[in-house]
């Protein structure tokens, strides 16, 4: 009697190029999610509360769109995270004494406390890594990123929320009995 012989099909380059990317991406995430976990439950903080507490602990008073560049995030998201933090008591806004028009915000005694008891954000270990790769390779993997979510059909130009934080959902647009939308 002959025995079956299974054909398994041969991995192509490309397939172990697609695993290997797709197995960094669920590595980084991991590292994310266990970060922003650690944060929630030493100082009940989101990840992104932190990495812009830190932020923020390193000068003495900071426009939101300093703390934006410092972050690496756009300035919409950074504001959202600090009203998060002042309501929580962590930061102070104040209005700028040079120019009115301009919040400053800093950390107060309550947010030194916490950070005194808080890990070192994920976010922050990105960029040193970030910032550690020669810059034609960081140049590579940000046109690489870029293809990839042209690919998805993301739209680079709206801007990207900080890293597991909620963002809020208007009223307008939360479900309602049923699952059906206010939306009409």
């Amino acid at each position: 009697m002959k025995r079956a012989m299974k054909i398994v099909p041969r991995e192509r380059p490309a397939d172990r190029d697609v695993r290997h990317v797709l197995d960094a991406i669920r590595r980084i995430v991991r590292v994310l999610r266990k970060a922003s976990r650690e944060a929630q439950k030493r100082v009940g903080l989101t990840a992104a509360q932190l990495f812009v507490l830190q932020k923020l602990a390193e000068a003495t008073i900071l426009s939101v769109n300093d703390l934006s560049q410092r972050t690496h995030t756009h300035q919409s998201s950074v504001s959202v995270v600090v009203q998060r933090l002042v309501d929580h008591g962590l930061v102070a806004r104040t209005r700028s004494a040079k120019d009115g028009r301009q919040a400053e915000v800093s950390v107060t005694r309550a947010g030194r406390a916490a950070l005194r008891s808080a890990p070192t954000a994920a976010q922050e270990q990105i960029v040193d890594a970030l910032n550690d790769m020669p810059a034609v390779r960081l140049r590579e993997l940000s046109r690489s990123l870029d293809l990839l979510l042209k690919s998805l059909g993301v739209d680079g130009s709206e801007p990207a929320g900080m890293l597991f934080e909620e963002e809020r959902v208007p009223a307008a647009s939360r479900p309602v009995r049923g699952g059906a939308s206010r939306r009409r």
